[in-house]
């Protein structure tokens, strides 16, 4: 059964929308089975006030913690309370290690971590 172009009505503002064929593709292409609710208007007015992340509510703010960079000595901000067991380090360092420890492990065809 080919697919046509439907009119649907808004929950939040009651305007008529269009849900065109090849937005109804790109639902059924990601597996989803409900037609929208809202219109675009509405839509993105939404993801506006949920801090564009489309995810739900927003994140709270990371706490960060002072540290001494272990190769440096500058002094930097991280995410967890330093414990003094393992080395820390500002985000250049870090960054500089990372890359040469990935370098040092040649290409594995896809990179990234390992778990």
């Amino acid at each position: 059964m080919p697919l046509t172009d439907k009119t649907l009505t808004c929950r939040d503002c009651g305007q008529q929308f269009t849900f065109t064929v090849g937005e109804q593709e790109f639902y059924a292409s990601r597996g989803l089975t409900n037609e929208p609710s809202r219109c675009p208007e509405c839509r993105s007015a939404r993801r506006g006030d949920r801090g564009g992340s489309g995810g739900g509510a927003p994140r709270p703010r990371r706490e960060m913690y002072p540290a001494v960079c272990a190769q440096c000595g500058k002094e930097t901000q991280v995410p967890f309370l330093p414990s003094g067991e393992k080395p820390v380090y500002c985000s250049d360092c870090f960054s500089a290690r990372r890359s040469s420890a990935d370098d040092s492990r040649g290409s594995r065809g896809g990179g990234g971590r390992r778990w």
